[in-house]
Parts: structure tokens; sequence; C-alpha cells
């Protein structure tokens, strides 16, 4: 063998050694007790959204992510850990939060995620923190106040691709759908008269309604998509640790007074006391 044919055998070996180790350590990670762990070490490595309004926004300012998740994760970790406790954030997409919890690189996340049965197959789900759900932002003054008033008269925006318009399709067949690429085209064309109502969930909607004081939503929620804190498998003892926080943050107040910093005068959207997925 020569000796360049050596010295590339040796660089594969090198690397597979390498990533061998990464594994491992990643599997060990990923295994840790954290309830154990952390009290030892009281910090909580919590998963956002960095780029959701009123739920986890990066301040180009300030330099750091703030919203209604932020809180309520800073607030668990206060509850579990006391004042020393250290709530830390890393970002988090809809694509990558669950290998980042798996491979152990956070201990929990918190970002808008909706409780569902096919997740709930990879991840054990907190109580509702959230509960999330489609819902209609109109201009103030509307006379659509429920999905029920929505007629062949009216035009409803939604995004292409979604659910949101089959749901409305469902819930309001005599109204008109026009869907539009994303969420920012929609809103404009609300603006605009292209159309009466907006429909996608009411968290989304609240981060809309935030932006222009004319417009807000009506009617409630007409499905359910709760959003609960995901915790990986075989972590029962943080799990429970994370509900009963939550428990008792709604007994002391803190819940409510963090819920009303973001979403203030609103009540769609509050999660009851101990609501779980069903």
């Amino acid at each position: 063998m020569s000796n360049f044919k050596k010295k590339v055998s040796f660089l594969i070996l090198v690397l597979l050694a390498m990533v061998g180790l990464s594994g491992c350590r990643g599997g060990s990670v990923a295994n840790v007790n954290i309830a154990e762990r952390i009290e030892e070490e009281p910090v909580i490595t919590w998963g956002v959204k960095y780029d959701t309004r009123l739920f986890g926004m990066m301040n180009i300012e300030t330099r750091e992510v703030e919203g209604f998740d932020i809180d309520i994760a800073r607030a668990i970790t206060k509850q579990i850990l006391g004042e020393e406790g250290q709530a830390d954030f890393v970002e988090v997409t809809s694509k990558t939060r669950i290998p980042l919890l798996k491979n152990g690189n956070i201990d929990a996340i918190i970002a808008t995620m909706t409780i569902t049965e096919e997740r709930l197959q990879q991840v054990n789900f907190s109580d509702i923190y959230f509960d999330a759900g489609q819902s209609l932002l109109v201009k103030k003054g509307s006379h659509i106040q429920h999905i029920t008033d929505l007629t062949a008269d009216d035009t409803v925006l939604a995004v292409k691709g979604s659910t949101s318009a089959i749901n409305i399709r469902e819930h309001a067949p005599d109204a008109n759908i026009l869907e539009l690429e994303n969420y920012a085209e929609a809103f404009t064309a609300l603006q605009s008269g292209q159309g009466d109502a907006m429909t996608t969930d009411n968290a989304i909607l609240l981060g809309m309604a935030s932006e222009n004081n004319n417009y807000g939503l009506v009617g409630g929620t007409f499905t359910k998509e709760p959003y609960g804190v995901a915790i990986n498998k075989g972590q029962d003892d943080f799990l429970q640790e994370v509900n009963q926080a939550l428990e008792e943050m709604h007994d002391n107040g803190t819940y409510d007074k963090i819920y009303q910093k973001w979403f203030p005068g609103v009540s769609d959207g509050k999660a009851e006391k101990g609501a779980s997925f069903e």
C-alpha cells in the first residue's frame, strides 16, 4: 500500500472514530435524567422560536428573545429551581425542534407546538399551556362576529396548502375562499379590502392584531390545536415537575400575569388549570 493510501485510510479511521464518539456522547446526554441533573446544575435549556410574534421573537435592539413562550419557560424554571434557577434558550424551528430534543441538545420545547397523536409517538407533552385553535381576524366593526355569520357574500382569506382552508370549508361551506401564498400576503389583502376575514391559528392572528389596532379576533376558536411543552420520552420525573410548576403558576397568579402581559384583554387562548390533551 502506498504512503498516500495509508494516510487516507488513517484519516478515514480517525473520522469514523470521532463520529462514533460523538454519537456515544449525544446518546449519553439524551439519556441523562434531567430531573436529577438540574438538582446539581440548576439550568434548564429550552428550545424556542425566534421568529414568532408574541410567542418567541428576537429583539434586534437588545439581542434577546422575548415572548409569551419565553416568559412561561422562565417562570417554570423559577418554579422548579427557585431564584437561582437559570433558563437558557436555543433557537428551534418546526423541523429541528424534535431532533434537537431527542439528541439531548435541549431539555424541553416550548415553541407554539401543537399536541397531536402523531407527535405523542415521539415525545411526551405537558398539560396545555396555550389553548390554540383556528379563529377569524376581521376589521373592527365588521358584521362578522362568529364563523356562523359567514355567508356566500363573504370572502375568507387563507394560506395555500394549510388546513385552514379545509376547515373553513367544513364550518362555513357557503363562504368564498381566497388562498394566498403566506400570512403576510393574506393580512395585506385583508387590509386592502380583498377579503372580509382572515383565518388561521389564533396565535398567529393575535400577532397580526398586535400590529394593527383596527383588527381583532372574533368568535373564539372552531378547531382545537392546544400547545404543550414537549419533553423527551423517558423523562417522566421532569415532565411531572413541569406539570406541577404549571399548576402552581395558575394557583399563584403567575400564569395570568404573563398571559395578560402578552394578550391584554383577550380570553381566547388562555389555558385552564390542568388542561390536558384528549
